[in-house]
């Protein structure tokens, strides 16, 4: 770009680093922000500033949260008998916007004695009963699985996961190969 836009082309830079986001993409936003609505790009620096300052993760389960404990760890009403073990505070968020769950969550980013212990912890401490892995299918999904199970070493706890297979309304023909093998293995009376 020309001189004299070092701040424009930073702007787009800035952008840029975001996950999903092109250059073209970028050049819009930063035009947008700068130029057009410029309400709305201070509103959205004031809100980037917020989340970067106040957004933490929660000391029980690993999830997003303003506070030391998360709302859903603090909410009594929840089922603390069966805990979800996720990838990422995201995946939580998507559980969440559905309401298809009531139960706590952990996430395990991270596979070392400290998250293990810090699993295990949160079980005995809610007397829970069951763990779902809520993760993404895949073959180091499956060791993560079993690495898991076996450090837990809890004989009292049932481990469960997630289904996998076909999703519903896709053809056949854009489905990947471990789905449909998972599919088929894990195939239930019509």
């Amino acid at each position: 770009m020309k001189k004299g836009l070092e701040k424009f082309n930073e702007l787009i830079d800035a952008f840029g680093k975001l996950p999903g986001v092109g250059k073209k993409s970028a050049a819009r936003f930063a035009y947008f922000v700068s130029t057009q609505d410029t309400f709305a790009g201070l509103r959205l620096a004031q809100c980037i500033e917020d989340g970067v300052r106040f957004i933490k993760r929660c000391e029980c389960c690993g999830g997003l949260s303003e506070n030391e404990i998360c709302d859903i760890c603090a909410d009594e009403s929840r089922d603390k008998n069966i805990i979800a073990v996720v990838e990422s505070p995201k995946d939580i968020l998507i559980f969440e916007q559905n309401g298809i769950y009531n139960g706590l969550y952990f996430v395990l980013d991270d596979i070392d004695d400290a998250s293990i212990n810090k699993l295990k912890t949160m079980i005995q401490t809610n007397d829970t009963k069951e763990i779902v892995f809520a993760f993404t299918p895949g073959l180091n999904t499956d060791a993560l699985m079993l690495y898991v199970e076996d450090k837990l070493n809890m004989t009292e706890i049932k481990f469960s996961k997630i289904a996998q297979g076909v999703p519903t309304g896709v053809s056949l023909e854009n489905v990947d190969m471990l789905s449909l093998l998972k599919a088929f293995e894990s195939r239930t009376k019509a």
